[in-house]
């Protein structure tokens, strides 16, 4: 190994630190559309905060302007589970008190800060637990002097550069995927909600229980289209993939960090059903997935107990994950929701009022032909950003290392 010298520096002599501060709810004037409002939420979606869940009004921002980060600030949560995610603000934003920020000043680059503490999640756990109290906790003293190993500004840039080029690859393919997801879900509105399919001028409309809808197409109950559940045999024995509820997504059909256990007992699953969080809230914040990371088509997964499992029965995969994103399929299991406050669960035979209106096969396999390619360039992307996030973890803690022997350009 090669052996390095360069210094270790504390948080705090390398920028500015920051505690965030949530405004009163009771105020809503304070609460917007104009600044991003981080929290570590909002953390999760790579090296930047794209989007945010809520934002701040002009007034709340000058509410907090002593507390304010500019552009090209780090920001590490430091309360709970979340602990160690790590972002960087592309604009001028605020956090939350659970986070704590760093505005870097001239000794240090802020995309190599952030991959600086990117990796140290799990020593940030350790030193919150160590407060005593039973949420892990890091305060902005402690937080201020935490060490980071400093190179000279032209090696932290050629660090940030190589790791950079990784997370800009990671974010084009994210916003594929958003691209062609939307544009699916756009697709299937076009064709099944409001009947504008190719050639719909032929098609005369008809009353039905749901309004006029195209001539040759039918009324019929969720059931009658959708087996609900499933029975599918997955022996005890042996390990197989299994997917907890934090694998799916709150906005697109991906299924991450598929973990491979042993047993049998959950919902289970084959590629191309739909995984329907059925829990409060997941099921309000989205969670919904597409199964299409099985090995084969006869192969079976398990999961989380509070899926419900949605398989074509006359429709299409396609067809019934889009329906799943639907509001108005949402909104009906959401009202069936009954339970304990804080555990409360849909009812499956809310379903079997639910009424879908059916097109003829030819319509569902000409949709299926035109949307099953972008779902499937979907999990290609999504295999290749796990591709590229790895890559850049293996490499990132020989660079920050100095392991790596690196060229710099000349000035």
């Amino acid at each position: 190994m090669r052996e390095c010298s360069w210094p270790e520096i504390s948080i705090g002599n390398l920028g500015e630190v920051f505690t965030g501060r949530t405004p009163s709810t009771e105020h809503p004037a304070y609460f917007g559309t104009e600044f991003p409002f981080i929290t570590p939420g909002d953390m999760r979606q790579g090296k930047y905060a794209r989007v945010t869940s809520r934002s701040l009004s002009c007034e709340g921002a000058e509410l907090l302007k002593r507390i304010s980060l500019p552009a090209n600030s780090v920001c590490v949560s430091c309360i709970g589970w979340q602990m160690g995610e790590t972002i960087i603000t592309d604009r001028l934003s605020f956090t939350n008190q659970q986070i704590n920020s760093i505005v870097p000043n001239c000794k240090v680059d802020p995309s190599f800060l952030y991959y600086s503490l990117r990796p140290r999640k799990q020593e940030l756990l350790a030193l919150g637990a160590t407060t005593g109290v039973r949420t892990p906790i890091i305060n902005k003293t402690t937080f201020s002097d935490l060490k980071v190993m400093v190179p000279p500004l032209p090696v932290q840039r050629r660090i940030a550069g190589i790791l950079s080029g990784y997370d800009e690859l990671i974010e084009n393919s994210q916003r594929r995927i958003k691209i062609l997801e939307s544009m699916a879900r756009g697709l299937y509105r076009e064709w099944f909600v409001y009947f504008r399919f190719p050639g719909h001028e032929n098609h005369p409309r008809v009353a039905s229980p749901l309004g006029d809808i195209p001539e040759g197409w039918e009324v019929r109950s969720a059931p009658e289209c959708i087996h609900i559940n499933p029975r599918v045999a997955v022996p005890r024995e042996g390990e197989k993939p299994f997917v907890p509820m934090g694998c799916l997504s709150n906005d697109s059909m991906l299924i991450s960090d598929v973990e491979i256990r042993g047993g049998n007992s959950g919902a289970k699953f084959q590629n191309g059903d739909t995984l329907f969080a059925r829990i409060t809230p997941c099921l309000e914040n989205g969670k919904t997935g597409y199964v299409q990371f099985l090995p084969t088509e006869t192969a079976v997964g398990f999961g989380s107990t509070e899926f419900i499992v949605l398989r074509s029965r006359t429709l299409t995969p396609e067809f019934v994950y889009l329906l799943a994103r639907s509001e108005e399929f949402r909104g009906v299991a959401i009202k069936s929701m009954s339970g304990a406050t804080g555990r409360q669960r849909v009812q499956e035979q809310c379903f079997n009022d639910f009424q879908i209106v059916q097109s003829p096969r030819k319509v569902l396999e000409s949709f299926s032909s035109i949307i099953a390619p972008s779902f499937q360039l979907i999990f290609r992307l999504h295999c290749q950003i796990q591709n590229l996030r790895r890559t850049r973890d293996l490499l990132l803690p020989r660079l920050l290392s100095g392991q790596v022997e690196l060229k710099l350009e000349a000035a």
